[in-house]
């Protein structure tokens, strides 16, 4: 069991650029892109987490990773909430341009 192309787009619209094999991998293992795409969030929630939240130098930079670990926290949460009876992925639709007059 593979990905397809329309749930490959669907997990690198949820997690950006990412290597097609791995996620295969975890499709394989899981069975669900909603499962592959939260497991892959939660692991980069934990490496923000790892590393401190936020770290300045004086007079020169401030960083600041907690609202990002606020998004991924949300990310996840939607992901979760979603039933299996749903299609949380949706297959691309051509967009037509107008004619101009």
């Amino acid at each position: 069991m593979t990905l397809t192309d329309a749930e490959y787009a669907y997990l690198r619209s949820e997690l950006g650029e990412a290597d097609r094999t791995d996620l295969d991998a975890r499709y394989q293992r899981l069975g669900s892109v909603q499962a592959v795409a939260a497991e892959v969030l939660r692991e980069r929630k934990a490496a923000l987490v790892s590393d401190p939240l936020a770290v300045t130098v004086q007079g020169v930079a401030t960083v600041n990773n907690a609202e990002n670990v606020r998004a991924l926290e949300r990310q996840i949460a939607a992901l979760e909430d979603t039933t299996p009876n749903e299609n949380a992925y949706v297959f691309p639709a051509p967009l037509l341009r107008r004619r101009s007059r």
